[in-house]
């Protein structure tokens, strides 16, 4: 017989009103309480918003309206669970944050009460590298990497490949504006002398000089270009659906992708590592010096390649940030959430919705307000 799990911790509405005049962010559903102050600047709704519900209770909020919270959601606020609210007749009730709390029900969803999460039950082993595991889980896999956990991930046995595919976020930045400024600096020089054509393989007649101050419309070109790239990327390779038996498959998946939805406030995995994008940045520079002019295909790069370093910044920024209400990147957090939580083959665009609306791939709350 499995032993009994220990009783929840139980505190009065006083610790409570302490904790919270301490500046930490607690709130409650019915009697369950939960502390959320590592969490309020990862929150889609923006800071504010979470702590202006410290001590309150959130059951209404989580049925919405506005939305309804996913139970991705609400899986996610189970492992922020401390204990229980008790009642205690000696303390004020003035404070209506805190006061009649056994009068709540419990979401019936989230039943069995949890301790926090019991990482033991899981279907892989979080004390072991999960890369070589994930292959195991077969069609399990696609439900267990869409549900999002709040705790780093560790791949690979091997302190080198570990170190390897993670990184800091302000690396991507170090790394490859010095580059985006010397190819920039470069392609601008060879394009300025004057003997750069277009459709060179056929009769100069027909061939067409790109002069230098075609530089800044080619640049802006590969920016553009890029978010299309960002999107087909993440549509159609990060979010392909391995299938079931194929193990070698569901690990490369989890590799490119799945780890980030499997723990997306893991901060040392939300930009891409410089060793890998050093990889795929290279075949992208070759594969356009065969098809260009190399001065029109190093211009159109270097535009890439800033629109890269911009995507993983507003990448790190959405999960981490904290925009004002109403802002461009305010509504880019919310749609890359709701991507993460709640609408996985939906909502592929990091840096723009443009081609969410052009390809029909909008999340369906995005979807209705369009039509509407």
């Amino acid at each position: 017989m499995a032993p009994a799990p220990p009783p929840a911790a139980s505190f009065s509405p006083a610790e409570v009103q302490r904790r919270l005049a301490a500046g930490d962010c607690w709130v409650r559903r019915g009697a369950r309480l939960y502390d959320l102050t590592g969490f309020v600047r990862h929150h889609p709704g923006g800071e504010q918003l979470l702590r202006a519900r410290a001590g309150l209770d959130v059951s209404a909020d989580l049925d919405g309206p506005p939305h309804r919270h996913s139970a991705n959601a609400r899986r996610w606020l189970e492992q922020y669970y401390v204990g229980e609210l008790r009642g205690d007749p000696q303390e004020p009730k003035e404070n209506g944050a805190i006061a009649s709390a056994e009068t709540q029900k419990t979401d019936p969803e989230m039943e069995p009460r949890l301790k926090v999460v019991d990482w033991d039950k899981d279907l892989v082993d979080w004390k072991k590298p999960l890369l070589w595991q994930v292959g195991q889980l077969g069609e399990k896999y696609h439900e267990w990497v869409h549900q999002p956990v709040s705790r780093p991930i560790r791949l690979f046995h091997s302190d080198l490949l570990e170190s390897l595919s993670k990184t800091v976020w302000y690396s991507v930045p170090i790394i490859w504006v010095p580059l985006v400024l010397y190819l920039s600096w470069s392609y601008y020089r060879i394009l300025a002398q004057g003997n750069v054509r277009l459709f060179k393989s056929f009769t100069s007649e027909y061939s067409v000089v790109v002069p230098k101050s075609m530089f800044p419309s080619l640049f802006v070109l590969g920016i553009f270009l890029w978010s299309l790239v960002e999107y087909f990327i993440h549509r159609f390779l990060f979010h392909m659906k391995p299938s079931g038996d194929s193990y070698y498959l569901i690990m490369l998946h989890f590799a490119l992708h799945g780890q980030h939805h499997k723990a997306p406030f893991d901060g040392s995995r939300l930009v891409f590592p410089p060793v890998p994008a050093s990889l795929i940045i290279g075949f992208f520079y070759v594969l356009m010096r065969l098809v260009l002019p190399e001065a029109v295909a190093g211009s159109i790069f270097a535009g890439g390649l800033l629109g890269y370093v911009l995507y993983d910044m507003i990448h790190y920024y959405l999960h981490f940030g904290s925009p004002h209400k109403g802002s461009y990147l305010y509504s880019m957090k919310a749609h890359h959430v709701k991507h993460h939580f709640a609408h996985q083959q939906s909502g592929f665009g990091i840096s723009t919705k443009l081609w969410d609306y052009l390809f029909h791939t909008l999340t369906p709350e995005e979807q209705r307000l369009k039509t509407q």
